[in-house]
């Protein structure tokens, strides 16, 4: 049986997109991130915003052009392949952001002493280069679809190449840390004293669910990255581009568990007493300043109030 490929090696993606596959992720990409949405705005965690969920909406947007290309005579029509190749590999970008904010989320609550960054550290560190790499590849997909040529469309592959790799070594670095932080907080070996305000928390159950979920998430973003590099240094041309089950595997089914993996190892549900409420830190913080009120009332020279919690008896006494 002769191939669509022998007929027409011009293709653009090699292939022609199956168009049941691209419905399904357009589905299954759209479904994760509206459920990312209402969680978001139940557990008023704004920072799910412009990581996961912009993470989701790239995604949709890309298996939506690989869809319409499946519509086309032939599949080569510019504009879905374009609209495609630069969505897939930009959108994953903000959803290792999230990763690294959640882990230092996990460090606040076990020990920060435990830990070779602050955790703050990790949002901004990691963060700032995921920033950089999603700049990097950013200009590498502008690059490659304004190129009219053969050498400049491989230009533009080879500086979405290095966005990739930069992502690649954080990824690799934020891995390292993270185990180390585990290793040091399984053996009680912090890594420096423990400053104002730090406290060492109890691994229970949500934390324990939080971390392997926050692996799962990890480990396949990473295999889809090592996949990335592999295919555009391979080149446009190249088989490893130009086979649709690697690009459906290893790219697009390995994002879309990863979403999924946080839409039920939610930071919500599994971190939520690191991360309070505006009313209930407010609430805590009235609660603060009233006891330290009242400590200064008792240590004054002149007269003291002796509040009872609980009994509604208030005395006061005067010192002579």
């Amino acid at each position: 049986m002769v191939s669509i490929r022998e007929i027409n090696p011009g293709l653009q993606y090699g292939y022609i997109p199956t168009e049941w596959i691209c419905i399904t992720f357009v589905s299954l990409f759209g479904i994760s991130t509206f459920l990312h949405l209402v969680e978001a705005i139940y557990f008023r965690i704004w920072w799910l915003l412009p990581t996961v969920i912009l993470a989701g909406i790239g995604e949709t947007i890309g298996w939506s052009g690989r869809l319409w290309s499946s519509q086309t005579f032939d599949g080569n029509a510019s504009v879905p392949y374009l609209m495609q190749i630069s969505s897939t590999i930009i959108a994953p970008t903000p959803l290792v952001a999230a990763n690294f904010i959640i882990l230092g989320r996990i460090i606040q609550k076990l020990g920060p002493q435990y830990s070779r960054l602050k955790p703050r550290m990790y949002t901004i560190v990691f963060c700032s280069v995921d920033i950089a790499a999603l700049v990097v590849q950013a200009v590498g997909g502008a690059s490659a679809s304004s190129a009219t040529t053969d050498s400049g469309a491989e230009d533009g592959a080879h500086i979405m190449l290095a966005g990739i790799i930069i992502q690649l070594v954080a990824i690799t670095f934020y891995v390292t840390l993270a185990a180390e932080f585990l290793f040091r907080y399984s053996t009680k070996r912090p890594f420096r004293g423990p400053a104002a305000g730090d406290a060492e928390g109890t691994l229970d159950h949500r934390s324990r669910l939080m971390i392997i979920g926050l692996g799962i998430s990890t480990l396949l973003i990473f295999i889809r990255a090592v996949y990335r590099t592999i295919e555009l240094a391979d080149g446009w041309t190249g088989d490893v581009l130009r086979t649709q089950v690697f690009f459906d595997v290893l790219d697009g089914a390995m994002i879309c568990i990863a979403i999924y993996t946080l839409n039920f190892f939610h930071p919500g549900f599994l971190l939520s007493r690191v991360m309070p409420s505006i009313a209930n830190e407010k609430a805590f913080n009235d609660s603060r300043e009233t006891t330290l009120s009242l400590r200064g009332m008792e240590s004054s020279p002149g007269s003291r109030k002796d509040y009872y919690a609980g009994s509604g008896v208030v005395t006061q006494t005067q010192v002579v």
